[in-house]
């Protein structure tokens, strides 16, 4: 609904300027003294044209400036955050063996508290079976 307004609105004023710039012109042609007072008004004009878009350009600059700078901050914070997140994955590797040596030193004083004294046949902090007394070695399928 505003669109066709606004070209209406446009097409109006165009329609209307030309015929009063054409009689300014022709007036400013005749009248020297009239001349004279359109220029000057052209030329304050032409000056307010271009403070203004030299003002324009130096709030762009600035808000482009500050964009730039959140950019920059939102990457270091990025950065801060990727660090974090490595000490933290680090830490939890960290606790998961301290959490499995503590669950296999407890399987290992259980399994002592089973089993026969002297006959330790699997140690689970190493992997590695220990070797038994002689005599008491089990049959093996031949």
């Amino acid at each position: 609904m505003v669109l066709p307004l606004v070209k209406l609105g446009s097409l109006a004023f165009r329609t209307l300027s030309k015929p009063i710039a054409a009689r300014l012109k022709h007036n400013a042609g005749i009248h020297p003294k009239f001349r004279g007072v359109i220029i000057g008004i052209a030329q304050v004009a032409g000056a307010a044209i271009i403070y203004e878009v030299q003002r324009s350009a130096r709030s762009e600059a600035r808000k482009e400036e500050l964009r730039r700078q959140e950019v920059e901050a939102i990457k270091k914070r990025g950065e801060a955050l990727a660090i974090e997140v490595q000490v933290m994955k680090q830490r939890i590797s960290d606790m998961e063996q301290q959490l499995m040596k503590r669950r296999i030193s407890e399987i290992e004083q259980q399994y002592a508290k089973w089993s026969l004294p002297g006959f330790r046949v699997f140690s689970f902090s190493t992997g590695q079976a220990t070797p038994q007394p002689a005599g008491t070695r089990q049959p093996t399928a031949a």
